[in-house]
């Protein structure tokens, strides 16, 4: 914060960690690393990165002198992500763009043997001297040997040289394979997966004698192997900056893909975990072929791909909003209510009233009595000579429906009626009978007019006159059926008109509530009444008879449809029998 307002130099907290870092103990470093760490995006500020990345290098490179590689491995590890981090992938002092080798890594063992040099192994019994590995001088020197051909991969395109690899790669490989790792003891295994303590990676010693605990331990033999696949996809890529002389011929490529397939092999049965081990080897050298694709094409910059001036969207022009008065003021002109939402607000003022908007024809669903009856009407005709089990009338589903459509559309089915029917069928063809009845009568001329027609076109050699005359003949029919449907409607009204029609008078309700004051609890409830009204009723009277008569002086002046009938048969349901005969 103190540079960025330029109260000192950009380059001045680096110089001081640096100092810090020289003052301190490894220890200590490793725990104020953390803050560099942390602060990497800082550094990568162009306020910063432009005067301070050579200082922030030379920072790192001074904590790289003072540390151990095999001792210090995290640490050092850590140094150079942080360097990977903050530098670009492009930055040319972190490439290694010429491809160079490092020469001075040599790996010196000792070419003479040793007195007693043949490494013997002793053996407690058979079987364990067939599990020992037989290590002799050759196969010590042939081991050792491959290193040189590790540090420098180019003696690999030398013909003498590559010989003296195959051999040597070949003694190693089936040494390997001829002495297979067991797989470490559950316990063991579960006692050091407990271990906190980091991996340390050495120099290993070439010591003849050491050889056989080096090829014994996991960890140095994934190392070998590892080795050898790094090696191999260096000899078979494509290499910038490789002479063109420095290729395989096409039996050492078949050489090398054999191999490769031999030491995955390898890796697999080398515990703990081969396979897993394998697998994430055989990933990442397919992702290291990506990278060498990039530094064969000259490491350019990693960017995003700017985007063209066609596939830019074209900016939204922000519409004039009005003022919230404005628009209050226009919605009170329009006797219009703003709800705050433009769904919320067509919803609302579709119409001034919601239940004319739900009584609206475009809500009405429901279908006409002659649409839905049509079928019933005609088979209901004894014309029509439709057997009694294939009436609609006797389809259940049809009843159901047809019941519902009546409540709402059909005046008679509240009209009263002495005839007692005990099925259903039987009642509804009654009902379409009166429903027949009060349909226009054009419309049986017209169906007469469509039969003419449809027998004129399929009987087109038939005498005209001949048809006229069936034509009115039908007609005549018709009518005298309408004539007699006529007369048994006078006949039902005149049943219906014989029956007396009791007044609700206060009276009957005084005699009715006397019967039924024991259970007016129970008539209240079937009545629709809730719990707080009779309560309220309890309260407003001591004795049930008062609060009988009062409940029913209610429930007549609260029902519009209210009767001696309707409540006679509400009565007779519940048992009253007495009380609902007063009513009849």
């Amino acid at each position: 914060m103190v540079s960025k307002k330029d109260m000192c130099n950009a380059t001045l907290p680096v110089v001081l960690l640096s100092d810090v870092f020289e003052s301190l103990t490894l220890d200590n470093c490793d725990k104020l690393f953390n803050f560099v760490e942390e602060s990497v995006n800082i550094w990568k500020e162009d306020f910063f990165f432009s005067s301070g990345k050579n200082h922030i290098l030379r920072m790192c490179n001074d904590l790289l002198r003072r540390l151990s590689r095999s001792q210090n491995t995290v640490f050092c590890g850590r140094i150079l992500l942080f360097l990977a981090k903050f530098f670009p992938f492009s930055e040319r002092s972190g490439l290694n763009v010429i491809s160079e080798f490092n020469m001075e890594n040599i790996t010196e063992y000792k070419a003479t043997p040793e007195e007693n040099g043949d490494i013997k192994t002793s053996a407690c019994d058979d079987e364990a001297a067939r599990n020992k590995m037989k290590l002799d001088y050759n196969l010590y020197c042939k081991f050792w040997a491959l290193q040189d051909f590790f540090r420098n991969p180019n003696q690999c395109y030398l013909k003498i040289l590559w010989r003296t690899f195959t051999s040597h790669t070949t003694a190693v490989l089936d040494a390997f394979s001829s002495y297979k790792l067991e797989e470490i003891g559950t316990g063991e295994h579960k006692k050091g997966s407990h271990k906190s303590e980091q991996q340390y990676f050495a120099k290993y010693l070439t010591n003849q004698k050491l050889l056989e605990l080096q090829l014994s331990d996991t960890n140095f033999r994934r190392f070998v192997l590892l080795q050898f696949l790094i090696l191999f996809q260096y000899l078979t890529s494509t290499v910038k900056f490789r002479s063109d002389n420095d290729e395989l011929k096409p039996e050492q490529a078949e050489w090398v893909k054999e191999t490769t397939v031999s030491i995955y092999a390898l890796m697999v049965e080398t515990p703990p975990h081969g396979a897993e081990f394998a697998k994430s080897v055989k990933h990442i050298l397919e992702r290291e072929s990506h990278w060498n694709t990039w530094k064969n094409e000259g490491c350019h910059e990693f960017k995003k791909p700017a985007s063209s001036d066609s596939s830019s969207p074209e900016p939204i022009k922000k519409r004039a909003v009005k003022r919230l008065g404005e628009q209050m003021k226009s919605a009170c002109e329009s006797k219009r209510i703003l709800l705050g939402n433009p769904e919320l607000t067509k919803l609302w003022n579709q119409a001034s009233n919601n239940l004319d908007a739900c009584r609206s024809k475009e809500r009405d669903f429901l279908p006409s009595l002659e649409m839905y009856f049509e079928d019933a009407i005609t088979q209901a005709n004894p014309l029509s000579m439709v057997e009694e089990k294939y009436k609609k009338v006797n389809d259940g589903n049809f009843g159901w429906r047809a019941l519902r459509l009546m409540a709402r559309r059909s005046p008679h089915f509240f009209t009263h009626s002495n005839t007692q029917i005990s099925k259903l069928p039987e009642y509804l063809e009654m009902m379409i009978k009166k429903i027949a009845k009060d349909l226009p009568s054009g419309e049986t001329a017209d169906e007469l007019k469509t039969e003419e027609q449809d027998l004129g076109g399929t009987t087109q050699d038939a005498d005209e006159d001949e048809l006229l005359e069936e034509a009115k003949d039908g007609f005549k029919d018709t009518k005298e059926e309408q004539e007699n449907l006529k007369d048994e409607k006078m006949d039902d009204d005149e049943e219906v008109d014989e029956t007396p029609t009791i007044a609700l008078t206060q009276e009957l309700l005084d005699s009715v509530a006397k019967v039924i004051a024991v259970e007016w609890t129970k008539v209240a409830t079937k009545l629709g009444y809730k719990e707080d009204e009779i309560e309220y009723l309890k309260g407003e009277h001591d004795n049930e008879i008062d609060r009988c008569i009062h409940l029913l002086k209610i429930w007549k002046q609260d029902d519009e449809d209210a009767s001696a009938a309707g409540l006679a048969y509400t009565l007779s349901g519940l048992g009253l029998t007495d009380a609902a005969a007063l009513l009849q």
